[in-house]
C-alpha cells in the first residue's frame, strides 16, 4: 500500500483492541513512522496487528521539541501517523500543536477517523436533544467548575474526569443543580464498561457502594428551559393557595410539564 506525503491522524481503540479499523491498521503499517504519546502504550496495539513501524514519542512535553523533526519527514516526502494512548488524538490529547504547524508549511492532514470516548457515551445513551458541548477535562478549581456548570445549564454538556475527581466534581455540581440528570461512562468498551444516568445526587450515593476506578466519560444533561405558555408562576400561585407545600408543587408540575422538579421548587421559593 503506497500512502500520500501527509500526516495522518490516526483513532486508536479507547479499551477494546478491536475496535480498530482496517483502514487504520494500514495505515499504521505503511507510514514511515508513528509519532505515538506514549511508545509503550501503543506498542501493545502494534504488537497485536503484527505491525512494525518505527515509533518516535511525542507527548504534551515534547510538542514543540519533535516539531523540526516531523516537519523535515514531510519535507522528504515521507508520511507520518499521529497517534494518542487511546482514542482520537486533539480530543483532550496532544497534536494540535503539530498539525497547526503541519497545515502552516502547506502539508496535508488526513484523518483515519475511529474510536473515541465522546461519541462511545452519546450514543449509549438517551438525550431529547441531537444537540451537545463538549468541554474536554474540566477546570482544576471550584470555582471554575461552578462558572462552566452555571454557564452552560442550557446544554447537552459533555466532558471527562478522573475517578479521583468525579465525586469531588459532583458534589461540586450537586449544590446547584442537586436533581440534574447525569450519564457516567465508566471503562467504555472494556471488560468492566459501565454506564449508568441518574440525578446528580443519586449517582454521588451509588458510587458509595460501588467500584469508581477507570476513565471516566460524562454528559451532564440540559435543564429543560420553561415556556412562556406554560405560565409556571401563575400555577404556583394557584397551588398554593390550595395549601400545596412547596416541595408538593414541584412534584405535581414537574410531571405535568417535564420540567426539572428543582428549578420549579426555587420558583416556589420566591
Amino acid at each position: 500500500m503506497s500512502l500520500e506525503n501527509a500526516l495522518y491522524v490516526v483513532a486508536t481503540p479507547i479499551g477494546n483492541l478491536d475496535d480498530i479499523t482496517y483502514r487504520a491498521v494500514d495505515v499504521l503499517k505503511n507510514v514511515d513512522i508513528i509519532a505515538a504519546e506514549d511508545t509503550r502504550t501503543t506498542s501493545v496495539l502494534l504488537e497485536k496487528y503484527n505491525i512494525s513501524t518505527k515509533l518516535i514519542s511525542y507527548h504534551k512535553f515534547s510538542e514543540k521539541s519533535r516539531l523540526e523533526l516531523f516537519l523535515t519527514y514531510l519535507s522528504e516526502g515521507k508520511s507520518i501517523a499521529l497517534v494518542s494512548d487511546a482514542g482520537t488524538p486533539l480530543i483532550s490529547d496532544p497534536g494540535n500543536i503539530l498539525v497547526k504547524e503541519v497545515i502552516n508549511n502547506n502539508h496535508k492532514v488526513i484523518p483515519i477517523v475511529g474510536a473515541s470516548a465522546v461519541s462511545a457515551l452519546l450514543q449509549s445513551v438517551y438525550r431529547k436533544d441531537e444537540d451537545f458541548k463538549f468541554v474536554g477535562f474540566l477546570p482544576r478549581t471550584k470555582e471554575k467548575i461552578e462558572k462552566l456548570i452555571k454557564d452552560n445549564e442550557f446544554e447537552n454538556l459533555v466532558f471527562y474526569e478522573s475517578p479521583q475527581r468525579l465525586i469531588e466534581t459532583l458534589n461540586i455540581i450537586k449544590n446547584i443543580y442537586p436533581d440534574k440528570k447525569i450519564t457516567i461512562g465508566r471503562e467504555l468498551t472494556k471488560k468492566f464498561e459501565q454506564i449508568i444516568t441518574d440525578s446528580v445526587n443519586n449517582v454521588i450515593e451509588f458510587y458509595k457502594n460501588n467500584i469508581l476506578k477507570g476513565e471516566i466519560a460524562a454528559l451532564l444533561h440540559k435543564s429543560e428551559k420553561i415556556s412562556n405558555e406554560i405560565n409556571l408562576e401563575d400555577k404556583i400561585e394557584k397551588l398554593k393557595k390550595l395549601n400545596f407545600k412547596d416541595k408538593e408543587i414541584s412534584l405535581i408540575l414537574s410531571s405535568l410539564y417535564d420540567i426539572n422538579k428543582n428549578i420549579i421548587y426555587k420558583k416556589c421559593l420566591k
